[in-house]
Order: structure tokens, then sequence, then C-alpha cells
């Protein structure tokens, strides 16, 4: 069902209309997952095709949700999140082309071994099933979680949010072009044509069990809903409370690369570091250079004594601080003693999704990566590499700080179970 078709559901027919979504959706899972991959990859690169002929169109669209957009005086984030231009609607079609070259995860053996009585069993990659995304604000989430659907053969409902409905149309329209042009069924990409949040709810019962998977991309507000009401298992975090500690063998140079580019490269996505921590053995060299190297940018800070001390810039921190996640120009700052104060402040007030060492002493590096309990740890490189396009995914759905199934960037593997295929010449279990 296109958005260009019916822009919004009668009220009354919503609860048919969504149920109606899922059995198409659920309907389609046969054909797509005995699509063979050299189909599939059609599909994504006659979809890339269709964004790049359609560019005009989508901007256009994307001009209208800006517009709406402002007069609803969102934030800035928001509005960086919202909006498109040449380079990201090429991004888009570049990564689908980018997923379409990934190997095809379905069918793929991840391990195979024999038994003493002569069983052959493997474990081979299949499908989750249905898979429901509900996001905010980014358009972009709409092509990204179609095309890695797509090629893991997961029919997906797409839920976006108000803010980008008739960008995030556009870009629709192009994924159901590839999929019409390689012959797979419509319904294995849809996108759900209302703002009404009923049918968010709707979404989270499981649309009477025709959705296997849930994944939430947006807001607090957003994920903690999808986690307090959903009937079916979830896949996302709450939040990225991501961390820069610089340790005493820090590079400076380096040191204020990566802590600029972490903090301010886009401050309105999760990988983006909020909290800066100095090892205090540096902090009389290091922090002035650093705090100053953030302020002269226009970052506003907020620290502990030590930090205040350093640049009179520094507004006094809140234990609040250290739990906001700003998704603005603003960074709390602490200083801490040495790499285990760096470990027990992100143990504290992180949210286990992405921190960063930056120091040239190898055995505290390999202490952080080791002992810091996060979905994404890195040493001397910014935090703004937590993204699935950045490892080489193509592109991704979100970061997962959850402890089952997928952690960190959910691409096409993490959208896959598995099942056992186990293989005789007759042998029965002895009693």
């Amino acid at each position: 069902m296109s958005m260009g078709q019916r822009a919004e559901l009668a009220a009354g027919n919503l609860e048919s209309e969504m149920l109606e979504l899922g059995r198409a959706a659920a309907a389609s899972r046969t054909a797509l997952a005995q699509a063979s991959g050299e189909t599939r990859n059609r599909a994504l690169h006659a979809a890339a095709q269709a964004i790049r002929e359609r560019q005009a169109a989508i901007l256009a669209a994307n001009t209208r949700d800006m517009e709406s957009a402002r007069a609803r005086n969102l934030s800035a984030a928001m509005l960086d999140r919202l909006q498109l231009n040449d380079k990201r609607v090429e991004s888009m079609a570049a990564g689908l082309e980018q997923i379409a070259q990934l190997p095809d995860p379905i069918g793929a053996v991840s391990a195979e071994w024999a038994r003493p009585n002569g069983l052959v069993i493997q474990r081979v990659r299949v499908p989750l099933g249905v898979i429901g995304i509900i996001y905010e604000s980014r358009p972009n989430v709409t092509a990204d979680a179609g095309a890695l659907c797509l090629k893991s053969a997961n029919p997906v409902i797409l839920r976006g949010g108000s803010e980008s409905r008739l960008s995030s149309a556009a870009i629709h329209e192009c994924l159901v072009a590839g999929l019409k042009a390689a012959g797979l069924p419509v319904a294995a990409i849809q996108l759900v044509p209302t703002t009404d949040r009923a049918a968010v709810g709707m979404m989270l019962a499981g649309l009477e069990q025709q959705i296997n998977v849930i994944v939430p991309r947006g807001g607090r507000s957003l994920v903690e809903r999808v986690q307090k009401e959903a009937r079916v298992p979830v896949i996302g975090h709450l939040e990225g409370l991501c961390h820069v500690y610089v340790d005493r063998a820090a590079d400076p140079a380096m040191a204020r690369d990566i802590v600029l580019n972490a903090k301010l490269r886009r401050t309105g996505i999760c990988g983006a570091a909020e909290t800066l921590l100095v090892d205090r053995h540096c902090a009389a060299d290091m922090l002035p250079m650093l705090l100053s190297a953030l302020a002269e940018r226009g970052c506003e800070l907020r620290g502990d004594a030590a930090a205040q001390a350093a640049d009179a810039r520094v507004k006094p921190a809140t234990e609040t601080d250290y739990r906001t996640e700003y998704l603005d120009a603003i960074m709390s700052v602490r200083v801490v003693d040495g790499v285990s104060g760096a470990i027990d402040h992100i143990a504290k007030y992180g949210s286990a999704h992405t921190d960063s060492i930056v120091t040239a002493d190898a055995a505290t590096a390999a202490r952080f990566l080791r002992e810091v309990d996060s979905a994404i740890v890195l040493h001397n490189a910014s935090t703004q590499f937590a993204d699935g396009g950045e490892f080489g995914m193509g592109a991704e759905i979100g970061i997962s700080t959850d402890r089952f199934h997928a952690r960190g960037p959910v691409g096409v593997e993490q959208l896959t179970s598995y099942k056992y295929v186990v293989r005789g010449t007759g042998q029965v279990r002895p009693g």
C-alpha cells in the first residue's frame, strides 16, 4: 500500500487496514524467502536507480516536510535528521547498491559438524519473519530499513514519523518500483499510510501475530513506549550516552581531532559523544586545549570543578548532565582518576551504546576495550563511527544495546536467525 495511493486512512477503517498490512506482509514471506539472492539484488539496484531518477520529487517532498517542521518549532537536531539534500539522496541510493553487494545471508551455513553416529548437522541462516520498524524524523531510514529487510528476505512494515511523512512516501515509492522490476511482491515493503498514533499501538500488539519483531528508531519517548507496550520481541536502544576518555598517554593533536569530531560532526545522531572524560594526570596540559577547541566551535560546556577551573566558559555540571543525551552542541566534562575512573563513570552513567578511549598505551587501551560493557568500544577513533555503513554493512536499521540476538549495528546478518539442518543415513535413536 503506497502513501501516494492513500494519504490517510479513515479512522473507522484503521484497524482493518492495519490488519490487512500485516496479512499482506505475512503472505509475501514465502515468495521473498524463496526468491534468489540475485532477484533480491536486482530489486535493490532498481530501487537505487529509481531514487536517482526521482531525486527532484524526493527533495520537493522533503522541502514541504521541512517547512511543516519549522512551523512546528522542531529542534535543530530533529531538523538535521529530517533534512535531505543532493548528497544525502545519493548516499541513500549508494547505500542500496552497497547492500546488494553484500553476501546473501539466507541459506548461509554458519557451522557444520558430524556426530559419532554419522549425523551431519548444519546451522543455516534464515529470515526472522515480518519486521515492524517504527522511526522518527529520518526519511533515509525508509530506504535503509527497506533495503536491509529485502536483502535478508524479511517482509517489513515501515511506520515513519509524521515529520517525514511526504519524504518517506516518495522514497517508499522507489522501493516499490524496485520490487516490481524484480517481480517480487510489493507487500514485501509496506509503509503505514497514516500518522495516527493508534497505528503504532496496533503494530506493537503484533497485528494478530503477523509481526515477528519490532525495531524502534527514535527518541526516548518512542523507545520507552515500544519497550513498555510491545507484545513481540524488540531490537533497539533507549539512548546514546556516548563517552570519549582522553588518557594520560594520548597524543594531544589526535585527542583534539577525535573529541571535536565525536561531539560536533553531527550532534543529533545517537553516536555523538555527550561526555568528555580526561585523565587527572594530564588534565593540566590537555584539558584547557580541548575545552578551548570545543568552545571556539560553539559547543556549550558543563563540567566539574576541575573543568571550570581550566576554562571560564565551562558552566557547572549537575548530576543530571552526566545522564543526558543532549543531541545538541552541548557536552558534559569530568576529570577522572585514570582509566579506572573512566570505566567506573561509564558504568554508572553510560547507556551501553558507544564509548572511545584515546591513548598510545596498548595495555590501557586493552583494559578499556575489555572492561567497558558497551555495544561498541573504540580505540583512537571517533564515536561517530557507530554506524552500520562505516562497519561495511551497507546500512543499518539502528544500534542495538540489547544483550540477546543482535548487539551493535543491526545490519543484514542481524536480521536473520537460524535453523538446524540434520542429515542422516537411516539413524534411529536407541532406547
